[in-house]
């Protein structure tokens, strides 16, 4: 049997979340879906995912579809029913800790403050996984975190994040077809 991969890009369900900052996963596995030609639109594990290739390699892209703060039981649901080892699961999510325009590979490594990651960390009981983080830069002052991170991008944030979607896409998919220290060496610059 060959090698999969689970590439899962953390957001929340529903139009109301979309072109917010908690979202850029999910904006990621739009723009993998799009570019590799899978269709992700099937319902199971508590998640919206598709199955196809990069490079040959078999992949499957999720959107886990629980909400934010319990995401990890999507992640695990899948790892469990296609028995994946950990580090072939990569999440792709938003960083409050890395400036808009940056974005960041690592093989493994604690949740921060990001409850998503929170979540998956509790649920696979390992941080042996793969992430790739986009900064989404600090709330302003005055600003609760919950509410920054459910915010809308304006237009010249948005033009800023979509370059660092495109970066974090590619990352993945260096993952998927070189392995993380490649990754790590390409784009944690």
């Amino acid at each position: 049997m060959e090698e999969l991969f689970i590439i899962a890009g953390l957001g929340n369900p529903g139009s109301r979340y979309d072109n917010t900052r908690h979202n850029v996963g999910f904006d990621t596995i739009d723009l993998l879906a799009g570019k590799y030609n899978i269709k992700v639109s099937k319902l199971k594990h508590k998640a919206l995912y598709g199955e196809g290739s990069i490079q040959g390699r078999r992949i499957i892209l999720a959107k886990p579809q629980t909400f934010m703060n319990l995401s990890g039981e999507s992640i695990r649901d899948m790892r469990e029913w296609y028995k994946i080892p950990l580090g072939n699961i990569i999440i792709v999510y938003d960083d409050i800790d890395l400036q808009p325009g940056k974005i960041r590979v690592r093989a493994k490594g604690s949740s921060g403050t990001h409850n998503g990651m929170r979540s998956i960390l509790y649920q696979l009981q390992s941080e042996d996984f793969p992430r790739v983080r986009i900064g989404i830069g600090k709330a302003p002052d005055g600003w609760e975190l919950a509410d920054y991170v459910l915010s809308k991008f304006n237009t010249e944030d948005r033009k800023v994040i979509d370059q660092s979607i495109i970066q974090a896409a590619e990352a993945a998919a260096t993952i998927v077809t070189s392995g993380i220290e490649a990754a790590m060496n390409k784009f944690n610059k």
